[in-house]
């Protein structure tokens, strides 16, 4: 009988009940080796990468199973934190930011020109969204933005337990970080600045149309999409 190594896994898992700071701390020095971690948000579970090394983007999307036509929305810890990333922000997406962020609202912008991330086929264009998860807030303290899309292969359903999460993508996670389940599938509403500074709604979501509308008039809404999109987180 030989005694053959047995190779060491190369995912951690960490309860952030437990050690949060020891959590974040094995997330960030992941995040900055160019690999892959899964994080609770106020949706679903996401998988998260450095949105300024392209090799990592493109390690999010392998993971996924999914091409460079479905860019990866970037999160950020702070509203204040948008103007780094975009071009500009017009004044109803002022409003929006300022009356539902943190949470569950996604804005497209034009990207600054000088930003460096290749998160896919953006058009130079950039989703951008503050979580409303504690969890999720300070760990983007620690590393800072991150590409991060639901935590799934794509097609199949969004992860909203880190049970869920590291059944369909595995090792090629290095931490998986455990919030707790998640509040649920539903997506986040996306809203686009690039055509037209009032917002046109491209994913309906959490937040409702009606809601949005009051805050930044002449919001134009979207008809519901025959199918059913794939959540980001």
């Amino acid at each position: 009988m030989t005694n053959e190594s047995v190779p060491e896994p190369t995912s951690s898992r960490f309860d952030l009940s437990q050690d949060r700071e020891a959590a974040f701390d094995a997330a960030a020095r992941a995040i900055g080796q160019g690999r892959c971690i899964v994080l609770p948000t106020d949706t679903v579970y996401g998988i998260g990468a450095d949105p300024f090394d392209p090799d990592a983007v493109q390690g999010l999307l392998n993971a996924k199973q999914r091409g460079r036509d479905m860019p990866p929305p970037v999160l950020i810890a702070e509203p204040a934190m948008l103007r780094a990333l975009v071009d500009s922000v017009p004044d109803s997406a002022e409003r929006l930011v300022s009356a539902f962020w943190p949470g569950a609202l996604t804005l497209i912008c034009k990207a600054q020109s000088e930003l460096r991330m290749d998160l896919g086929t953006t058009h130079g264009t950039i989703a951008v969204r503050v979580p409303d998860d504690r969890n999720a807030r300070d760990l983007l303290r620690h590393t800072g933005p991150l590409a991060v899309s639901s935590a799934n292969i794509s097609g199949r359903p969004p992860a909203t337990t880190v049970d869920d999460a590291s059944a369909m993508l595995g090792e090629a996670v290095a931490v998986y970080l455990d919030g707790g389940p998640t509040p649920g599938a539903v997506a986040s509403t996306i809203i686009d600045f690039t055509g037209t500074a009032t917002g046109r709604i491209v994913r309906a979501g959490v937040i409702p149309f009606e809601e949005l509308a009051e805050v930044a008039p002449g919001l134009v809404d979207l008809a519901p999409p025959a199918g059913e999109e794939e959540p980001d987180a």
